[in-house]
């Protein structure tokens, strides 16, 4: 299940693409599959070994470009987003999915993404949608008030506004899952721990059905409901071209395709992603 629009993004093979909170990895996966190099950063050890692992598994089934200059590659990394253990202007493409409704000091983890975002290139933001996640804190506090759980609600001109004082410009928006917020609807008046629930159990099968075979019904409900309750909002920004100075880490000029900076030393971006180059 994608939030991002990737052609909106404008994600070409061999960019450099950072996946900020990648959880599960859903978004690193499919940037993979389409020939980039992607850096999946989180700060959860057991997501970042499943995910490793799933890239080796991907590698060894051919699921993406593995030769020659067109070689997809991938390196989880665990990392601060409010501290990114990255050079200026190291990535062309970054996504940020549901992940600023977490962070405090949102405008500074935005701060950082438009430093490692080089000049031109493009972040895809997504963030709860404000209508649906404000019945979802009405209907149970435990929804959002859990240790790193959802600390504000955004509406579109205020994520727009926020994403500008980080010098960022807004190109595009839609939204997405509208068969979402129902569910977490459902799940929030039962108690949002409650996936016992038999109305929650069928109505989680539903999705699961549309996710996997995508038949005519579900997906002309959802082209319905997404523009009207969709779960997640989408705004994508780009930072203006602009002179900036190479990092003073890199000698030898900008970082080559694969390549990615940790503190006090460089890795390479190598497929398969074995568990072992997650780095601490």
């Amino acid at each position: 299940m994608l939030t991002v629009d990737f052609d909106r993004l404008g994600l070409r093979p061999g960019d450099r693409v950072l996946d900020l909170g990648c959880g599960a990895g859903r978004h690193a996966f499919e940037i993979y599959r389409r020939g980039a190099h992607v850096v999946p950063l989180d700060m959860d050890d057991v997501e970042l070994k499943n995910v490793a692992g799933t890239f080796a598994a991907m590698f060894e089934q051919g699921e993406a470009p593995s030769a020659g200059d067109d070689a997809a590659s991938a390196a989880p990394v665990r990392g601060d987003a409010l501290r990114l253990p990255f050079p200026d202007a190291t990535f062309d493409r970054i996504v940020a999915s549901e992940v600023m409704e977490h962070i405090p000091d949102d405008v500074a983890g935005m701060r950082e993404l438009a430093r490692v975002l080089k000049p031109g290139g493009a972040i895809a933001i997504t963030v709860p949608r404000f209508f649906p996640e404000l019945v979802c804190w009405a209907l149970d506090t435990d929804y959002h008030e859990t240790p790193g759980g959802h600390v504000r609600i955004y509406r579109r001109s205020e994520l727009v506004e926020r994403l500008g004082r980080a010098g960022l410009v807004p190109f595009g928006s839609h939204h997405a899952h509208g068969l979402h917020s129902p569910y977490w609807w459902l799940k929030c008046a039962v108690g949002v721990e409650n996936d016992q629930f038999l109305p929650v159990r069928l109505y989680h099968g539903l999705l699961v059905w549309d996710i996997v075979k995508r038949p005519l019904a579900t997906r002309a409900a959802e082209a319905v409901l997404t523009p009207l309750i969709g779960k997640s909002l989408v705004v994508y920004v780009t930072k203006p071209d602009q002179e900036i100075r190479p990092p003073v880490s890199l000698r030898q000029g900008d970082l080559r395709p694969g390549d990615v900076h940790e503190p006090g030393r460089e890795q390479e971006i190598r497929p398969p992603v074995r568990e072992q180059e997650i780095h601490p």
